[in-house]
């Protein structure tokens, strides 16, 4: 027996074709942790603020949280201003992390058959016109964050 599903081709479509790899400004709409016994990660929902043709596209993506990887954390916890006291007590708090606004960077992997986002940089928000700039992105070679 076959069943018809109106729209089931496009729901597995990657996210890349939504947002391509690039440099964004976006703002923290969810952050929740994973525990898992090798690695322990945060995965953050991101919304798209500019570039404008993107407004309002979602960016999910994980950030690991293993010992060699807290730099990472950190990274993004400094450039998208989260609050200075609660990271200096190390501590993280979900709530904390909603509507915190910065530049990131971001590509694409396909692993076995899926296609993951990493996020490759980060920035403060205040450097968005740097990287939105395409005269200076071409001289900074590609827009690295």
């Amino acid at each position: 027996m076959t069943r018809r599903f109106q729209g089931l081709g496009h729901a597995g479509a990657t996210s890349e074709q939504d947002a391509p790899a690039g440099v964004y400004l976006a703002r923290v709409e969810k952050a929740h942790y994973h525990w898992h016994a090798q690695k322990p990660f945060y995965l953050l929902r991101l919304a798209i603020l500019e570039p404008r043709a993107l407004h309002g596209q979602v960016i999910s993506g994980r950030i690991f949280c293993t010992a060699k990887a807290l730099w990472k954390l950190g990274w993004f916890l400094r450039d998208f201003t989260y609050d200075a006291e609660l990271l200096r007590r190390d501590e993280v708090d979900e709530r904390a992390m909603k509507g915190l606004i910065g530049v990131v960077k971001i590509s694409h992997t396909v692993m076995r058959g899926a296609v993951s986002i990493n996020f490759d940089g980060f920035a403060p928000a205040s450097q968005w016109p740097e990287f939105s700039n395409p005269a200076i992105c071409v001289t900074r070679s590609p827009c690295d964050v």
